[in-house]
């Protein structure tokens, strides 16, 4: 499996979805750019559901957005041009968002096309992916960029949910995700390809999936998972740090092992937790 966007990923997808509701999360306090106020925060949690959608929105050209943009928990979807909802590659997002922007209180329904792509640091807080397209969201900012999703979930990403491929850090907290293939991928063969971060805390992961995070340790990457609560998997199939080498041909990229290191995969056994 490749996660190329530059040009677009290779991944070959599935076509069939299950249909399920999805679980919650717990609180989480951090500080710097992913602190916000709680009371500001639609959270996932066993005993609630997603939000209700206050109205829908056909789309049928990307939205820019700079600054910042309370969708109010309006349903958005792809339409026209935008009406791709499985692999198809090369889909343009449903958001693009500007360095600095942020994207709240939105819920991206059927079709999800490209879901939302940050073209430098972000923030996307309390935003829901019913029903993931090609990515939920794909991360493009430099090595400085700081990319911070804050609540909100995805659900039936036949692919990957968060694609990195520029540089910088994602931080991703207090989110759900169910019925997937891979949370987050480190472009594997970009043609520009940089050192990642990644960190995942307080994450509620539903089966079915396959992996949680894949990174390139020929490329320095680092994922550390956190307060990880994984449902349904009882045989721990879903793979909690892949490990790859990366490239910058587009070729398919090789495997390299998985599982706790002190240096590329960073948790232990005590950070997951299997319900």
């Amino acid at each position: 499996m490749t996660s190329r966007v530059e040009p677009r990923a290779r991944h070959r997808r599935r076509t069939d979805r299950k249909r399920a509701l999805i679980g919650g999360v717990s609180a989480l306090t951090l500080t710097g750019a992913a602190m916000f106020t709680s009371t500001m925060l639609s959270t996932a949690s066993a005993a609630t559901t997603w939000p209700t959608a206050t109205g829908s929105e056909a789309v049928s050209s990307t939205i820019a957005v700079s600054g910042t943009r309370d969708g109010g928990y309006k349903r958005y979807y792809g339409s026209g041009e935008l009406a791709g909802d499985g692999q198809e590659e090369g889909q343009d997002p449903i958001f693009q968002l500007a360095d600095g922007a942020t994207l709240k209180n939105v819920i991206i329904g059927a079709p999800g096309a490209d879901g939302v792509h940050c073209q430098g640091s972000c923030t996307l807080q309390n935003v829901w992916w019913e029903d993931v397209g090609e990515d939920a969201a794909t991360f493009k900012g430099g090595n400085s960029a700081v990319y911070t999703v804050y609540g909100g979930g995805a659900k039936k990403a036949a692919d990957k949910v968060f694609q990195h491929n520029g540089g910088g850090k994602l931080v991703v907290s207090k989110f759900a995700v169910q019925d997937f293939k891979t949370l987050y991928r480190s472009c594997g063969n970009c043609s520009t390809q940089y050192k990642r971060t990644s960190i995942f805390n307080t994450v509620e992961v539903t089966a079915p999936g396959s992996r949680l995070v894949g990174i390139n340790t020929n490329y320095g990457d680092t994922a550390a998972l956190r307060n990880i609560t994984v449902v349904g998997d009882s045989s721990k199939k879903i793979v909690p740090c892949q490990k790859y080498i990366g490239n910058n041909t587009g070729a398919e990229p090789t495997t390299n092992g998985s599982g706790p290191d002190a240096t590329y995969c960073d948790y232990t056994a005590s950070d997951i937790t299997y319900q």
